[in-house]
């Protein structure tokens, strides 16, 4: 089953008098309950190939389905209740409101959405057990370690039940155990939830948690990488930095 699908997807910025191409002519698929790593060089397209197939953007020209709704013809409504309702996403600085609890954060995309936390408590309470949280749902971010915040931030990601999770660098600002800890989680909630993932990194090691890599270059998507172990080994790493060495990432 298709979760989403970008085809021919373009996207140009005007600076001045001149037109930059940040993608061009971009087609992929993600099908249910796959993870999938994007990679490639600073100004390659990553996060705005990210924000496009989350509807925080549009683009130039080409069409995204995602959850079933082409998003490119939807009015901004539109775009918005879907991605409320259809994705999670997760950032590298986590993004969690300095004066809510852990619970409290996980549950503000329901509040959000109008819906009544009261009703929700238990399945809020279950996700941060999920996340090896269940003893820190009253803590505030300022109370909890990076690796905490992030694994708030996954499950608040997770809160709506959502057709695909939208990770952008989600290791990127934490200790090399509380990465791992991460990648773990969200490879996981793939294989057990059947949760579709698509994460941008720039970190090797992290993409080969994923079922695949697609690497970008200038805009492009120059190469494919089927991922054996998808649990972080050595020559699943080696062979993604063969790929990068030869298209010169």
């Amino acid at each position: 089953m298709t979760v989403l699908e970008a085809i021919e997807v373009t996207k140009q910025y005007n600076m001045g008098e001149v037109t930059v191409e940040a993608l061009q002519r971009v087609s992929f698929v993600v099908s249910k309950g796959e993870f999938v790593a994007v990679m490639g060089p600073s100004g390659s397209g990553k996060s705005t190939l990210l924000h496009l197939l989350g509807g925080l953007d549009e683009p130039s020209s080409g069409e995204i389905a995602l959850a079933g709704h082409t998003i490119t013809h939807l009015s901004d409504d539109e775009v918005t209740v879907v991605r409320r309702r259809k994705v999670g996403f997760i950032f590298q600085f986590y993004n969690l409101v300095p004066t809510l609890t852990a619970a409290e954060n996980v549950g503000l995309p329901l509040l959000i959405d109008g819906q009544r936390i009261e009703k929700y408590r238990e399945k809020i309470d279950n996700l941060l057990k999920m996340v090896g949280l269940g003893d820190r749902l009253d803590h505030k971010p300022d109370q909890m370690s990076g690796g905490q915040q992030q694994r708030v931030a996954i499950a608040r990601a997770f809160v709506n039940d959502p057709e695909i999770v939208l990770a952008d660098e989600p290791t990127g600002n934490l200790d090399s155990k509380s990465g791992t800890a991460i990648l773990e989680l969200l490879r996981k909630s793939a294989e057990d939830l059947g949760q579709t993932i698509v994460m941008v990194t720039h970190d090797p090691r992290a993409a080969s948690y994923a079922d695949r890599v697609v690497f970008l270059k200038d805009g492009r998507i120059v190469q494919t990488l089927s991922i054996e172990s998808k649990s972080g080994a050595s020559d699943d790493i080696r062979n993604i930095m063969r790929v990068m060495r030869e298209l010169e990432l």
